[in-house]
């Protein structure tokens, strides 16, 4: 038996791994009370969906210790472990570091409806940023998509905007001049 296998046992002590689920052994919960629940995005969190409904633009913070710039912000530098304060504007511009195309059917839990596939989820680096940036991009064309290319934000009209992350309707590719 690897070592491996040793921390993975079944509850009949082997390591063998089980293809079906005892029902009666599991635990299942059925709620028919709605639990709502509300969540604070944070002093730097709020400050960047202002940004984006005020001014549809990007801001990030940098790292007084290490230089490195975080879109959205965030309080701490994780490599550093410092405090951050230095907020930054960057464009509205990046390049896609990874993406996906994704053809599975699922409820929106912003807008309670079922999200139109396919659609593509993308990895993008914010020109000046430091680390990646989730969201939607337009294309679903696997021969028009590919790491690298150059993308810009969409956002929604102006008076549509709620300051939140559905201002930015998705990232579109940009054209290469030929």
């Amino acid at each position: 038996m690897s070592a491996l296998a040793k921390h993975f046992k079944n509850p009949e002590g082997n390591s063998q791994m089980a293809t079906t689920h005892n029902q009666r052994r599991l635990l299942t919960l059925t709620f028919d009370t709605p639990m709502p629940y509300e969540w604070s995005v944070g002093v730097y969190g709020s400050r960047f969906f202002q940004e984006i409904k005020t001014h549809q633009r990007f801001i990030g913070i940098r790292c007084p210790g290490c230089g490195k710039v975080y879109v959205p912000p965030r309080r701490v530098c994780g490599p550093c472990f410092v405090e951050m304060d230095e907020l930054v504007v960057l464009p509205n511009q990046g390049t896609i570091r990874a993406y996906s195309i994704v053809n599975y059917p699922f409820i929106d839990p912003d807008t309670g409806k079922q999200r139109p596939i396919p659609y593509t989820y993308g990895y993008i680096q914010i020109k000046g940023a430091d680390n990646i940036f989730s969201h939607i991009i337009n294309e679903t064309d696997v021969e028009k998509i590919g790491v690298g290319m150059k993308v810009a934000a969409v956002f929604k009209d102006k008076e549509e905007m709620r300051g939140h992350m559905s201002d930015i309707i998705y990232f579109e590719i940009l054209k290469t001049p030929s």
